[in-house]
């Protein structure tokens, strides 16, 4: 295998790692989060205390796959393109100003 090949090979592999290390969060809230709304509604169905936990963990769940889908509709890399062009156009208009 070429350099280029090996490299595009390990981007992917760890790509298929950090998704399955999502799935196995997912999974283990789905079950930890159902574990805890059992026993919530056995013993004290008077206060729904369980969803301190999901909204918690749920916030985290979020963001992990915020970092492994690449999902940011505001930080995409549309954004990316335009905030560069816009920064090395500044940067370009404050050297000619002063030469």
């Amino acid at each position: 295998m070429e350099s280029n090949e090996v490299e595009r090979y390990q981007r992917a592999r760890k790509k298929v790692e950090e998704i399955k290390g999502f799935y196995s969060h997912l999974s283990s809230y789905v079950v930890v989060i159902g574990v805890l709304i059992f026993i919530n509604l056995r013993y004290t169905p008077q206060y729904l205390w369980f969803l301190w936990s999901m909204f918690g963990w749920g916030i985290g769940l979020f963001f992990h796959a915020v970092k492994v889908f690449q999902w940011s509709p505001f930080f995409n890399s549309e954004w990316e393109a335009r905030k560069i062009k816009q920064f090395m156009e500044e940067e370009t208009r404050k050297r000619n100003k002063f030469e």
